[in-house]
């Protein structure tokens, strides 16, 4: 009886798989973006044909929702020179996002535009999702510093969702 209570939940939880690789593909092709200054069109084709559901160097990753991925990283590309100021505003003082980690830039970009323009995910999903992300490539402090960061960028994108409790 049990189980027939998780298999609906199973679709959703392959979903929610599918759209956390997606962000974690989104994050590193932002990375690679920033640092090796490749394009969107390459980045692309490279994560799309190596990356997302492929094996690299021995590592298996798991199936990506490839639309959502593109939408993540066409959007910050579009998006970074309104979303840059709004990250600094929300950064503590004597932090601009320029002096943080690419690898945090990164993060914090998806997670600003994710939050502005996918309302079809809630924002607490959002945030905790992009804190995930941090955590596999940067220390706890980090981490403490990217959910500060989201939570009050959500805050101006979705009061009414954060002003419930």
């Amino acid at each position: 009886m049990a189980e027939s209570r998780k298999k609906p939940a199973a679709g959703a939880d392959k979903k929610a798989n599918r759209r956390g690789a997606a962000r974690l593909a989104a994050v590193q092709a932002l990375y690679q973006m920033d640092i090796a200054g490749s394009g969107i069109n390459d980045i692309f084709a490279e994560f799309e044909s190596h990356w997302l559901g492929g094996e690299v160097e021995g590592e298996k990753y798991l199936p990506a929702e490839a639309a959502f991925f593109r939408d993540i990283v066409a959007g910050v590309v579009r998006d970074q020179a309104r979303l840059d100021p709004m990250i600094d505003e929300a950064l503590s003082k004597g932090w601009p996002l320029k002096r943080i980690d690419a690898i945090l830039r990164a993060v914090l970009r998806a997670g600003s535009y994710e939050l502005e323009h996918r309302m079809d995910v809630p924002g607490r999903v959002v945030v905790s999702e992009y804190v995930d992300v941090a955590n596999a490539f940067v220390e706890r402090e980090e981490t403490g510093m990217v959910n500060a960061v989201l939570d009050q960028i959500a805050r101006q994108f979705r009061a009414d969702e954060f002003s419930r409790g």
